[in-house]
């Protein structure tokens, strides 16, 4: 068995050309979305991050803007600016880009971010909204997941999903939304015992470790769909993930690259969500 290649920057293309179409309805209708992303100090990894999500806006029609702030910032001022965002008619998402300096609180920089501009969804209300099944901003990664599973043909109902990783960002949400597309999730962590056991019964296995090639094919059930969703740097300077990838391709049935697989999901559903934030400026 060789597994076929899911390729994120294929599914990603065609949501990307759906919200093109969307986004020119909206702007037919008098509104243009619009993303302001708050970049704080100057973070390679977060200036090329921020770049990615800059270029796919100008891709789909989106109006955006970076307002950059040195990394000694006070918290306040920081807070003062997402208020000032919130208040903003013409603001439909709000992004701050983390990691944060160490004296400023996240936290408090997402409770700060207005759940109706909430376009990451890692603010407590779009947790708890997701959590009991309401509409809200899904966490980009999450959902980005979510649809590279559907796009396999896969029903997701009734399978055996297994998360490995129990972060906010991924391993928690993720698993909420299997759980919401009917699966029997189990979530598997660093305290877990006999991993391979359990990850072995999976027929959904999602890695969201951050440990460079660490799953390898006895953690993988034949014809298992994997996920991989580490990026992962190495001494030779290559991107890898958290799975061996060598090794699973001749196991699983779909799999994920790296690079080239989730990643360039986590945009396209932030773009998603913006175009539902202006559109629901419509219907306000």
């Amino acid at each position: 068995m060789t597994a076929m290649i899911i390729d994120g920057k294929e599914v990603a293309k065609t949501i990307r050309e759906r919200l093109t179409q969307e986004v020119k309805m909206i702007i037919d209708r008098g509104v243009t979305p619009g993303l302001v992303v708050v970049l704080v100090g100057n973070n390679p990894a977060s200036e090329s991050y921020v770049r990615g999500k800059i270029k796919a806006c100008g891709e789909v029609g989106i109006r955006s803007e970076v307002i950059r702030m040195e990394a000694t910032v006070s918290e306040a001022e920081l807070l003062q600016t997402i208020e000032r965002l919130n208040q903003d008619p013409e603001v439909d998402g709000i992004l701050v880009q983390l990691p944060l300096p160490a004296h400023i609180s996240e936290k408090a920089v997402i409770d700060t971010i207005h759940p109706d501009k909430d376009v990451d969804g890692f603010h407590p209300v779009s947790v708890g909204n997701m959590v009991i099944g309401n509409e809200t901003f899904l966490p980009c990664t999450p959902h980005g997941i979510i649809e590279l599973i559907k796009s396999t043909g896969t029903d997701i109902t009734g399978k055996h999903a297994v998360v490995i990783g129990r972060s906010n960002i991924v391993g928690k949400p993720v698993a909420l939304l299997l759980l919401q597309e009917n699966a029997t999730v189990t979530i598997c962590h660093s305290r877990t015992a006999s991993l391979a056991e359990i990850t072995r019964q999976a027929d959904i296995l999602v890695a969201a470790i951050g440990k460079p090639q660490v799953i390898g094919k006895e953690h993988v059930k034949p014809g298992a769909i994997v996920i991989d969703v580490g990026v992962n740097r190495i001494e030779t300077g290559k991107l890898v993930g958290d799975c061996k990838f060598d090794e699973l391709v001749d196991i699983a049935s779909y799999i994920t690259p790296v690079p080239g697989g989730v990643g360039p999901m986590t945009i396209t559903m932030l773009l998603q969500n913006t175009v539902r934030s202006a559109a629901s400026r419509i219907a306000r």
